[in-house]
């Protein structure tokens, strides 16, 4: 049986819907820090909307999903991460041009505070020992 850890579920939307506003994910020469939204809306609308989900089956109490759906939002997460450091270095195809591209474009510290929000959210659902009494 599992049970879910409520303060830190909530904890771990909070961090994860914040950190996607306003932390730096992408630093961009000339421009500045960009957010999640500026670095890549779809990759945003994915996340806030899995965060959505978790928010919902949070109020409906159902542990199962809500396990389910922060597990997926961990990997999404992840791949979402992956998905920028590649595009970063394989933007135009040319291994000259995407050295420089590579170079001047940095990944920031709201990567961090992403991941963490995620593992917080999976931490938050336990799963307790039931145990049995025996009825004689």
């Amino acid at each position: 049986m599992y049970i879910l850890h409520k303060p830190l579920a909530w904890t771990g939307v909070g961090i994860s819907t914040l950190s996607t506003v306003f932390c730096p994910f992408l630093r961009v020469p000339l421009v500045g820090n960009w957010n999640l939204y500026q670095t890549d809306t779809s990759l945003f609308v994915t996340t806030i909307g899995l965060l959505a989900v978790c928010v919902s089956l949070l109020f409906i109490r159902k542990v199962n999903a809500f396990r389910v759906v922060t597990r997926l939002f961990a990997g999404w997460t992840v791949l979402g991460f992956l998905a920028v450091y590649f595009k970063i270095n394989n933007y135009f195809g040319m291994k000259l041009v995407d050295g420089v591209l590579a170079r001047t474009l940095h990944l920031k510290w709201g990567w961090f505070f992403l991941f963490l929000g995620a593992l917080i959210l999976i931490l938050s659902a336990r799963k307790v020992k039931v145990i049995k009494e025996d009825q004689s």
